[in-house]
C-alpha cells in the first residue's frame, strides 16, 4: 500500500497558503509563548500565596499548640495547688457550697490569668469521694459514675498519667457549646509523692476557637480542620465543603504544602497537626488571585488578536488581489469538465494575461468539442459495424456446417429426420437473422442450445449426452444472443466429438458470490492440449469464441470475464456477466393505489 504523501494535506490556494503559513510560522509560536510566560507568572503567584497561606495556618497551628500548652500549665497548677488538693482529698472538712465556692474561684483565677482572650476552656474536677466540679454550670447536677468511667476509658492503663482527645464527645456542654466534639486532656492529679488524689479534664472548644482566630483572616478564604480519616470537623463557615478527592489527596500527601482543586477552581494549602492527627486546610478562589493578571492577560490578548485580525485581513485582501481573477478562472475550468465542455468562459471580467488565457482557452474548447463530437459519431458508427459484422460471421459459419449435416443425414435416413433437423434449423436462423434483438432471456437461449443439439446428435449419432441445471428464478435473466451455443459447439467439436467413447456435456447457470450471473459449460472431451494439436492441421481457424469474447466487450464494457480452464480430463469454459432480470409483465400484476 502507497503511503500518503503529506504535500496533500497542505491548502491548495494561494491566500490559505499565506495564512497558513503566518499562523504557524509568526502567530503559533508567538502565542504559545504568550502562554507559557503568563502560566510562569501564575504558577509564581499561586507559589507565593501558598507560601503566605501556609504560614498562615502555621500560625494558627502554632496558637493550638499554645493553648494546648496552657491546658497542661494549668493542670500542673490545678494540681500543685494546696486549696484544690485540700477540697480534693478531704470534701467532708468543709459543706459541698464551701467546697463548690473554693474550686469556681480557682477556675475563675484561671481563665482570668491564662485563657483570657479564649473564654471556651472548660474545667473538670473528680475527687474519689464522688464529687464532681465543673467550671460551667449545667442544667441538672453531674452524676459521679458515668464521668468516672470516662475517665477510667481514657487513662486504663496504669502508667499513663494524661491523655489528649481530639474527639471527646460533647455530651454535657451543649448548653454551654454547639460543637459535637472537644479538645480534652484527661489526667490524674498527684501528690509529691506521685500518689492520685484526683482527677482533672480540661476541654478546649476547638470550633469556637477557631472561628475566633479567623474573624481577622480574608473574607473570600475558607479554612477547615480536618481528621486524618477526612472528616471536617470544623469550617469557616456552613456551606464549605471539601471533595472526597482533595481530602483523600491530603491524606496520601501529609508533608506536601498546598495543591489545586481544579474541579471548585481554587488552591489548597494546608498544614498536618501530627499530635493530634488533624490537617489544617485553607482554601483561597483561583479568581481571586488571579483576577488582576486575567484582566491583564486578557486586555493584552484582545489587543494581540486585534492587530493580528486586522494584518490577517489585509493579507487575504492582498492575496486576493492577485488570485481573484484566477480563482475565477479556475471555477469556470471546473464547471466546463462537470458540463462536458459544453460552456464557454466569459471574458468580459478578465484582465490582461487572463483575459488572453481565457480566449485561448475558450477556442481550445472549440476545437474540442468539434472533435469529440467526430470521435463519437465515428466509435458509434464503428461499434454498430462490428457487432452486426460478427453476428453475420457467424450465421454463415454454422449455415454451412449444419446443410452438410442435413446433406449426409438425407443420405443415411428418410425425410423425418430431415425435417426435424430443418426445424430446429429454422429457429436458430430465425434468432440470428433478427439483428435488433442483443440480449434474450435465459430460457430462450436454452430453446436454442436444445434445438442446436438436436442437429448435433443427429451428426453424431446421439454419441454424447448433455445437461443443463440452473434455478428456475433464473429463467428471465437476460443473456447475450447465442452466447451459450458456440461453447456447447467447441465442446462437442474439440472435445466429446473426437471420443470413441460416449461423451458428457454439462450446462451450469447460476448467480455467483459477486452478484453476477456465471455460466458454464464443462466437457469430458480430449482436453485442450490435444484440440489444440489437431487444429494445427486445419485449414479455417475457428471463430467462435473470439467471437463470444469481443461480444461480450462491445455489450458489457469491460464488465465481464470469459475463461478457459484445462480439466482432466475435458475442459471447462466459463463466462460472467451483469445479472439483469426482465421478469415479463402479465395482466393482474399491477393495481391502482
Amino acid at each position: 500500500m502507497k503511503k500518503p504523501d503529506w504535500k496533500t494535506f497542505l491548502p491548495q490556494k494561494l491566500r490559505y497558503r499565506l495564512f497558513g503559513a503566518f499562523l504557524i510560522l509568526i502567530l503559533l509560536p508567538f502565542s504559545v509563548l504568550n502562554v507559557y510566560n503568563y502560566r510562569q507568572i501564575e504558577s509564581l503567584v499561586e507559589e507565593k500565596i501558598s507560601q503566605q497561606s501556609h504560614e498562615q495556618l502555621v500560625q494558627m497551628y502554632g496558637t493550638l499548640e499554645d493553648q494546648m500548652s496552657i491546658a497542661f500549665k494549668t493542670l500542673i497548677f490545678l494540681e500543685q495547688d494546696s486549696v484544690v488538693r485540700n477540697v480534693l482529698t478531704s470534701p467532708l472538712s468543709r459543706t459541698t457550697l464551701e467546697n463548690k465556692s473554693l474550686i469556681e474561684e480557682k477556675f475563675k483565677m484561671l481563665n482570668n490569668s491564662f485563657f483570657l482572650y479564649n473564654p471556651s476552656v472548660y474545667f473538670t474536677l473528680m475527687d474519689f469521694h464522688e464529687s464532681v466540679y465543673t467550671s460551667y454550670l449545667p442544667k441538672k447536677a453531674l452524676a459521679y459514675a458515668p464521668y468516672r468511667e470516662r475517665f477510667r476509658q481514657h487513662l486504663s492503663n496504669d502508667e499513663l498519667f494524661y491523655q489528649w482527645d481530639s474527639r471527646d464527645e460533647n455530651n454535657v456542654l451543649r448548653e454551654v457549646s454547639a460543637s459535637p466534639y472537644l479538645l480534652s486532656l484527661y489526667a490524674y492529679m498527684k501528690d509529691s509523692s506521685g500518689k492520685p488524689y484526683g482527677l482533672a479534664r480540661i476541654s478546649i472548644d476547638y470550633s469556637f476557637w477557631f472561628q475566633s482566630v479567623l474573624k481577622a483572616s480574608m473574607s473570600n478564604q475558607e479554612y477547615f480542620l480536618m481528621t486524618g480519616k477526612g472528616e471536617t470537623v470544623a469550617r469557616s463557615s456552613k456551606d464549605a465543603a471539601l471533595s472526597l478527592e482533595i481530602t483523600r489527596e491530603i491524606a496520601q500527601n501529609p508533608t506536601q504544602a498546598y495543591l489545586t482543586d481544579e474541579g471548585s477552581g481554587t488552591l489548597v494549602n494546608y498544614v498536618y497537626i501530627e499530635s493530634l492527627d488533624w490537617y489544617m486546610v485553607n482554601r483561597i478562589p483561583l479568581t481571586v488571585l488571579f483576577d488582576e493578571i486575567s484582566g491583564l492577560k486578557q486586555r493584552y490578548f484582545l489587543t494581540f488578536f486585534g492587530f493580528t485580525a486586522a494584518f490577517v485581513l489585509m493579507a487575504f485582501m492582498i492575496s486576493a488581489t492577485f488570485t481573484r481573477p484566477l480563482s475565477h478562472l479556475q471555477n469556470k475550468m471546473k464547471d466546463v469538465v462537470r458540463k462536458n465542455l459544453k460552456i464557454r468562459i466569459p471574458e468580459g471580467r478578465s484582465r490582461g494575461e487572463v483575459l488572453e488565457l481565457t480566449r485561448t482557452f475558450n477556442t481550445m474548447l472549440d476545437d474540442t468539442n468539434k472533435l469529440i463530437g467526430q470521435l463519437k459519431a465515428e466509435e458509434r458508427q464503428k461499434e454498430a459495424v462490428h457487432f452486426h459484422m460478427l453476428l453475420a460471421q457467424m450465421n454463415p459459419h454454422f449455415l454451412l456446417n449444419t446443410l452438410n449435416t442435413m446433406k449426409w443425414s438425407a443420405i443415411r435416413s428418410g425425410n423425418e429426420e430431415i425435417s426435424e433437423m430443418c426445424v430446429s434449423l429454422g429457429k436458430l436462423l430465425e434468432v440470428s437473422l433478427n439483428a435488433q434483438v442483443e440480449l434474450v432471456y435465459l430460457k430462450d437461449e436454452i430453446e436454442l442450445v436444445q434445438a442446436y443439439l438436436h442437429i448435433q446428435r443427429i451428426r453424431y449419432r446421439d454419441s454424447f449426452e448433455v445437461t443443463c441445471e440452473f434455478a428456475d428464478e433464473l429463467e428471465y435473466a437476460l443473456v447475450p444472443k447465442l452466447s451459450l451455443q458456440p461453447l456447447v459447439e467447441n465442446a462437442i467439436r474439440h472435445g466429446v466429438g473426437q471420443l470413441t467413447e460416449r461423451g458428457m456435456i454439462r450446462i451450469r447457470i447460476y448467480k455467483n458470490d459477486n452478484g453476477q450471473l456465471t455460466l458454464e459449460v464443462e466437457d469430458n472431451g480430449i482436453g485442450m492440449e490435444e484440440s489444440r494439436r489437431i487444429q494445427l492441421t486445419r485449414s479455417r481457424p475457428g471463430i467462435g469464441l473470439s467471437n463470444l469474447k469481443e461480444r461480450l466487450r462491445l455489450l458489457f464494457k469491460g464488465q465481464s470475464e470469459l475463461t478457459i480452464i484445462s480439466l482432466t480430463p475435458g475442459t471447462l469454459i466459463r463466462f460472467s456477466i451483469p445479472f439483469l432480470l426482465s421478469t415479463p409483465y402479465k395482466q393482474g400484476q399491477l393495481t391502482e393505489d
